[in-house]
């Protein structure tokens, strides 16, 4: 069972103000909790696998391919303005 003073050390550490009120839920809730993973360790799991999900995942990505880039003719042709072969931008200061 989870006490008043084991919350209140958790309030604590987590920087929360509790009422009695509160303190007293939440000692209820958290020794639900704590029973509830004891039943857990009664479940006969020999023989189980370990899982580290649930359900089975594959990669999803993609294929890498190499690709050749634009090249700069066809990026500076995006670019607002160009000049001497590089992207042209506003000065920023004096």
């Amino acid at each position: 069972m989870i006490s008043i003073e084991d919350v209140e050390h958790v309030a604590k550490l987590a920087r929360l103000a509790l009422t009695e009120e509160e303190k007293e839920i939440y000692a209820r809730q958290l020794g639900r909790i704590i029973e509830n993973f004891n039943e857990l360790k009664e479940v006969d799991t020999t023989g189980v696998e370990p899982l580290a999900h649930a359900l089975p995942i594959d990669n999803v990505m993609r294929e890498d391919k190499i690709v050749s880039p634009p090249g700069k003719e066809l990026l500076l042709k995006t670019a607002p303005a160009e000049e001497n072969g590089y992207f042209r931008v506003p000065k920023i200061g004096e």
